[in-house]
């Protein structure tokens, strides 16, 4: 399995939302700028990411794009199986069930790697992700009780 351009952009693009958004929408042009990525192919990344409810648009001249949920309820295998779909390295397939030498490959292999994949991704929020770029730039945040 190798995750595309698309698939890859498009968790850089989700992170730009969770680290710059505040309550306001955020427009494709800023993220496409931040980021380095081609306004149209975001077009395309964000039309899957709102048509499978991770993100919102909002239109008018205030327009542009929010998360649909706060970024600890979205993880990085939900925006990855929205834009590469099924993450699986090897699927298991109906006519290897009388190959036994298919099957021992299958369940001692790609089925633990596909396990640990997916457990990997399911596991790592968009909030997890930002607390480590903010790390990573030498912000803390001091909270007070």
């Amino acid at each position: 399995m190798k995750i595309s351009t698309k698939g890859r952009y498009g968790l850089k693009a989700m992170m730009d939302i969770a680290i710059y958004t505040s309550c306001e929408s955020i427009a494709l042009k800023s993220i496409s700028e931040r980021q380095n990525i081609s306004e149209k192919y975001l077009e395309q990344i964000f039309s899957a990411l709102r048509k499978n409810g991770l993100v919102i648009s909002k239109k008018g001249a205030q327009g542009g794009y929010s998360l649909a949920n706060h970024p600890s309820k979205i993880t990085v295998g939900d925006i990855l199986r929205v834009l590469e779909g099924d993450l699986d390295v090897v699927d298991w397939e109906e006519s290897m069930k009388d190959d036994i030498l298919e099957k021992c490959i299958y369940d001692n292999i790609w089925k633990k790697l596909n396990i640990s994949i997916a457990s990997i991704v399911d596991l790592i929020t968009l909030e997890d992700l930002v607390e480590q770029y903010n790390k990573s730039k030498g912000i803390e945040y001091m909270y007070y009780i």
